[in-house]
């Protein structure tokens, strides 16, 4: 599950997951900074800003590739459908806005497993700021303010997603995502992500 922040990825990751277990499914979910190695430095690095826009790509990495070894591929292993919220192409997408060479971006995760399905969720800027204005609040990272230097966070938010966005539709077409309307209700939203996986689900169940 890819996109911007504010979109309402975790939230449709959760219903997916528990709508899939009861289905009968053995699920595994992940997302990004979730790996027991990084994780602790990682949050270090975001709370002091200390690392440089290279360096804290290749803590990502090495986060994803932890992840991959730890969790992904022992859970596929085992029959489970594995659930990420977002995989490398956030990864991408932020590394690119920073400066990062886009095929030096993209070659990091050669080694990656390729999903049965990437599901975009695109939504507009104005209603991102309204599901962020009405939820957890803008947040430093989220807003881009280590890179755009804006003296708002309104504006730099409104900058920062607006490049995050043309990221995502750039590899939409290149990586051939599954994009789904996400300015519509949670319900609406999931019933086509609901929906858009099926065809997986009938290959599974062969």
């Amino acid at each position: 599950m890819e996109g911007t922040d504010g979109v309402g990825r975790s939230t449709q990751v959760g219903l997916l997951k528990k709508w899939l277990e009861k289905s009968g499914y053995a699920v595994s979910d992940t997302g990004l900074r979730r790996s027991p190695l990084t994780q602790p430095g990682l949050e270090q690095a975001k709370d002091g800003n200390t690392l440089s826009p290279l360096t804290n790509s290749l803590f990502y990495a090495t986060d994803f590739a932890d992840r991959l070894e730890n969790q992904i591929i022992p859970a596929l292993s085992a029959g489970f459908i594995v659930l990420s919220d977002r995989y490398f192409y956030s990864i991408i997408a932020r590394d690119v806005v920073r400066g990062i060479d886009p095929a030096w971006a993209r070659n990091v995760y050669g080694f990656a497993l390729i999903p049965d399905i990437i599901l975009y969720l695109k939504a507009d800027i104005d209603t991102l700021i309204t599901r962020i204005v009405h939820g957890r609040g803008f947040n430093y990272w989220e807003a881009g303010m280590d890179i755009l230097k804006l003296d708002n966070v309104y504006d730099s938010f409104c900058e920062y997603q607006g490049r995050m966005i043309a990221q995502f539709d750039k590899m939409a077409k290149e990586y051939d995502f599954h994009v789904i309307d996400a300015n519509r209700s949670i319900n609406a939203t999931n019933s086509e992500v609901k929906a858009s996986i099926q065809p997986i689900l009938a290959e599974y169940n062969k």
